[in-house]
């Protein structure tokens, strides 16, 4: 799937798009655990972070902003209109 922005405009405000588990060197050195989550107002996105086997929960309220042009773009694949309303 590709992210787009009628994709975020057809979300639900606060919906998860996409989790994973991984390692990730450029971000950091340990396994983290990843959540893309649609904006709770205007249809804009982030992904947060946190070492990995940690709730969704506590990722979104607790968790690191992605703030890697290219891991962002790795994690959830997007056209340039989408990755323009990443939340930064």
């Amino acid at each position: 799937m590709i992210l787009t922005e009628q994709k975020l405009k057809d979300m639900k405000p606060g919906e998860i798009i996409a989790t994973g588990v991984g390692t990730y060197d450029d971000v950091v050195n340990c396994e983290i655990m990843w959540v893309a989550k649609r904006g709770d107002g205007y249809h804009d996105w982030a992904i947060y972070y946190l070492q990995s086997y940690q709730s969704i929960y506590k990722i979104i309220t607790e968790g690191d902003k992605m703030f890697t042009n290219s891991v962002i773009k790795r994690l959830v694949p997007c056209d340039d209109e989408a990755f323009n309303l990443y939340r930064r």
